[in-house]
């Protein structure tokens, strides 16, 4: 055991000068040797003073040409004694990462003609490269020269060995006395709590680190956002639906049947249960009646609606499927201006990578009023992403189904230096509003984005795998910095 040996050696010597030297005479491992040295030194038995000595070691490219032989003995040893090699076959001879190296320092040495043809200037060399570092690895002082151009090859890098000088400390005995930790019953009854030495109590000590839960950093985000929705006056719609029928996803949006959104590659449909069991009848009618005909102004898409295919279920696409059901609650009743917004999740049969995944987060926002614009919209806008802390905006004409006009939205990113876009925006259609019953001067403005990009933006991370699904990293979750989103 190391812990006797030092103390045992102590006993009848002044000191241990070297702690390295102890552990290679007693064929210790030295980090054995200082993990009793330190633990001896805490508990005072002996004071223990550091020493540090600069020492070289290989570099795994020194260890290789110490196995094998520097680079440019290896060419010349691979040319023939008599005649010449070409350049193309010598080089099949040796490894790729050595043949440029060595054909420099063999040339350089003067010790081959270098050409088409290779041949041999000396008959023998010594491989002084290979001596130096086998001298090196064996603990042996080499002059600076040497030094200096084993490290100009990068063969050697210097190496800090730490140790321990030792002497007898205060508490010093020849063997380490157990002491207690703990007052049992035993040592009551027995009496022999008199005789026991007891470990002090290190009231400075930190205690266990507390296991806590932690907010994952979209969660952290989404309370931000959802903060600023509360502050400008919205209510937050019921989202916890992820299955929803085709009708209320797609049909009521005044979205056509054979839009490619509708098709398997980007939704998911259910096998089971495969279809609705009710949607409101009149409502559904009036649906269908302007997909095929037209009506409040509009030509409609003039194809043959088929209930079948509203009828199919779904993973919801988008939020916006919430939306349609809560205006269409909405017209049910006397009508009342109201502002709704849902962060929540949503799913689309998309490729997995870096930048998309096929499920994420739909950050969404509405405004029902009579008489509002598009610059009612811009305005809202404007008010919405300067609290989240971006002020510069500007929009581009845009396509959506069921929103006319519409509009994406662009923001300056300082740190990129560069505009980037942030969202879509737009005014609900006539053909989707007004078969819901709404009053025919009502509008409704909205705008949406997703939850992942900006929270990447501010986190910086760049794949989205990092950030959400199986293969995220839980020390992100338990060390990330609070949300400063919109603070300055």
């Amino acid at each position: 055991m190391a812990e006797e040996a030092i103390l045992g050696y102590l006993e009848k010597n002044e000191q241990i000068s070297d702690s390295g030297n102890f552990a290679a005479e007693r064929g210790f491992d030295h980090n054995d040797v200082v993990n009793v040295i330190k633990s001896l030194h805490g508990f005072r038995y002996i004071d223990a003073q550091a020493i540090k000595r600069e020492t070289w070691v290989l570099t795994g490219e020194g260890k290789k040409y110490a196995a094998e032989g520097s680079p440019e003995v290896q060419l010349f040893l691979a040319v023939p004694a008599e005649g010449s090699i070409s350049k193309d076959e010598l080089q099949k001879k040796l490894d790729p990462a050595v043949f440029k190296i060595a054909c420099s320092q063999a040339g350089k040495n003067k010790w081959v003609e270098m050409g088409k043809q290779v041949s041999r200037k000396v008959q023998n060399v010594e491989d002084k490269v290979k001596d130096l570092l086998l001298q090196v690895q064996n603990g042996h002082d080499l002059s600076k020269e040497e030094i200096s151009s084993l490290k100009a090859r990068k063969l050697i890098v210097p190496q800090t060995w730490k140790g321990y000088s030792v002497r007898k400390g205060p508490n010093y005995a020849p063997k380490r006395k157990k002491a207690a930790t703990d007052l049992t019953r035993e040592n009551l009854q027995k009496g022999d709590w008199k005789e026991l030495e007891f470990k002090e109590y290190n009231f400075n000590a930190k205690g266990q680190p507390a296991e806590g839960g932690h907010l994952h950093p979209l969660l952290k985000v989404r309370k931000q956002l959802k903060d600023i929705f509360l502050q400008m006056g919205f209510e937050e719609m019921p989202t916890n639906n992820f299955v929803e029928s085709s009708f209320w996803n797609f049909d009521a949006l005044f979205q056509p049947q054979q839009h490619p959104a509708r098709d398997s590659h980007d939704t998911f449909f259910l096998e089971e249960p495969s279809t609705t069991r009710e949607l409101p009848e009149d409502y559904v009618e009036r649906v269908k009646r302007v997909h095929e005909s037209g009506g409040y102004g509009s030509r409609g898409y003039g194809y043959e609606w088929k209930r079948e295919e509203a009828n199919k279920n779904l993973l919801r696409t988008h939020t916006t499927a919430v939306s349609s059901r809560m205006l269409k609650a909405l017209a049910e009743k006397p009508f009342a201006p109201k502002k709704y917004f849902s962060i929540d999740r949503v799913f689309r049969n998309e490729a997995v990578d870096r930048t998309h995944l096929a499920e994420f987060h739909q950050i969404e926002g509405l405004v029902c009023d009579r008489g509002l614009t598009l610059g009612d919209l811009i305005g809202v806008l404007h008010d919405f992403f300067s609290r989240l802390g971006m002020s510069k905006l500007r929009f581009k004409p845009a396509y959506n189904p069921y929103t006319e006009p519409s509009m994406e939205i662009f923001s300056y990113h300082e740190g990129f230096g560069k505009w980037v876009e942030v969202g879509n925006s737009g005014m609900f259609r006539p053909e989707m509003l007004l078969p819901m019953g709404l009053p025919e001067d009502v509008r409704v403005i909205a705008w949406g984005l997703s939850l992942e990009r900006p929270t990447m933006i501010l986190y910086g991370i760049d794949n989205i795998r990092d950030l959400f699904g199986h293969k995220v990293d839980l020390g992100l979750i338990k060390r990330n910095p609070i949300c400063r989103l919109g603070i300055s």
